[in-house]
């Protein structure tokens, strides 16, 4: 793996800044996650920590430097995973981060913690789902990852998380906010994920929501239905609601 090649050498380096900022493939549509992945397994909390000084006003969206934002943020996923619980609160925060990138990474970041014990995290993300909008954007991105859906419990609370972040987007009033379109955009995927690791359920829950006659509500569903995800699932289910 690609990822085991950059661990590796990154054992083998004394100063890896340059070599994070040569290899992160930005600027340019995707940066190298592979190697962020490895610099999560191979780094310090101290190294974690000092790349998150690289904050917008150092680092901005898509340059090389956001790239060591971005490590730090999902190596502090992993000290999380490995029983660090101050770290969540960093986490947090960072959720809030105006550039992508690092929202990105906070949603992996959390990710590694659902690997090791996903009852945590659904239980964090359910107080996240009751604040800002980015914060709920960054709830759904965490727990709406197919391999921490395998266990049917999981998959069950996810529905219910998804649920109510979707009965607030429905009390939203400002619908123009860079934020709220973050979230709705979120939702236009996450609800897919959800419901073919518990498909019975899952479309039930969504069914109520594909006859609501909310706008946004409606645009997420509709961009839920044109996931293959859910073609794989049911195909038939998928057209019968898309016709109506």
């Amino acid at each position: 793996m690609k990822s085991e090649v950059y661990r590796q050498r990154l054992r083998e380096l004394a100063d890896w800044d340059q070599f994070l900022l040569k290899e992160s493939g930005l600027p340019g549509p995707r940066a190298n996650l592979e190697l962020v992945q490895a610099v999560a397994d191979e780094g310090t909390l101290d190294l974690f920590q000092r790349y998150l000084s690289f904050t917008p006003d150092r680092a901005s969206t898509n340059s090389p430097e956001v790239f060591l934002a971005v490590c730090g943020v999902v190596g502090l996923g992993r000290s999380l995973a490995e029983g660090d619980l101050d770290q969540l609160a960093v986490l947090h925060d960072c959720a809030n981060d105006p550039r992508w990138r690092v929202r990105e990474a906070v949603a992996m970041g959390l990710q590694r913690w659902g690997d090791v014990d996903m009852s945590a995290l659904l239980k964090a993300m359910g107080d996240w789902a009751k604040g800002p909008l980015l914060e709920r954007r960054a709830a759904v991105a965490a727990v709406c990852e197919p391999r921490l859906l395998k266990d049917p419990k999981h998959a069950k609370r996810v529905l219910k998380l998804l649920d109510t972040i979707t009965t607030s987007i429905v009390r939203e009033t400002d619908r123009t906010a860079e934020d709220f379109k973050t979230l709705r955009q979120a939702l236009g995927y996450c609800w897919s994920v959800a419901v073919v690791a518990l498909p019975t359920e899952g479309k039930q829950v969504m069914e109520k929501w594909l006859i609501n006659p909310d706008a946004d509500v409606a645009w997420i569903m509709r961009e839920n239905l044109k996931k293959n995800r859910l073609q794989r699932m049911d195909a038939k289910w998928v057209k019968e609601w898309s016709v109506r």
